[in-house]
């Protein structure tokens, strides 16, 4: 079965960061190994300095195409810029040739939590445009769903990310609002569900 999970993730200002360990939680919860990875920085360090971003987190290793390689499964966080991947993981994509021309990633199992600055800010938008990268790798995209998360989905008590595509936050025009609680709830749950089923998944490297 699949022993580990590879949670890479692009966080700007830390709230897809704040998901990325919750996600972690929920798959470990489960026997699993959650290793988180980042994806690397595209942007200058004086312009990042503009946008006041308290840059990547040091304690946490950058992914490579050999992360890429090593893992059978793989939860991918970003924000969201206008409906689409930002333009770092966006990036970190465009260098997977090699990995499409060999069929590396075929059959792999892949999952998507994001964040928006709003509600209807383009998180289910963003989740369907990166199944088209999916897709021409061969991987397959494992949806969060409404079996495990129905009352928090159905819940219209307070304003929250995610659906059943994957999980996601709501970081707020200015990036000043954090996870929630529910958020944070539903990053945990996407971790364990989606790691219950790798469980039940053969390596690709086992297979006769």
């Amino acid at each position: 079965m699949v022993s580990k999970v590879a949670i890479i993730y692009y966080s700007m200002y830390g709230h897809v960061g704040q998901l990325a360990r919750a996600i972690k939680k929920g798959v470990e919860s489960v026997g699993l190994k959650g290793d988180l990875y980042q994806i690397p920085e595209t942007l200058p360090k004086d312009v990042l300095e503009k946008m006041h971003a308290p840059g990547q987190d040091p304690n946490v290793p950058l992914a490579t195409m050999e992360t890429m390689e090593e893992y059978e499964a793989f939860l991918f966080g970003m924000p969201t810029r206008y409906g689409n991947q930002s333009a770092q993981v966006r990036a970190f994509w465009d260098r997977t040739g090699q990995l499409w021309v060999k069929g590396s990633l075929h059959q792999k199992l892949a999952g998507v939590f994001f964040s928006t600055a709003s509600v209807g800010g383009g998180q289910e938008m963003t989740a369907a445009n990166f199944i088209s990268t999916l897709a021409h790798h061969g991987m397959v995209y494992v949806p969060l769903g409404y079996f495990n998360t129905f009352s928090q989905f159905t819940s219209l008590t307070e304003v929250r990310g995610g659906s059943a595509w994957g999980s996601g936050t709501l970081a707020g025009g200015d990036g000043s609002r954090q996870p929630s609680k529910v958020e944070l709830e539903l990053a945990e749950i996407q971790g364990k569900t989606f790691a219950e089923l790798a469980k039940r998944v053969q390596p690709k490297a086992e297979d006769k």
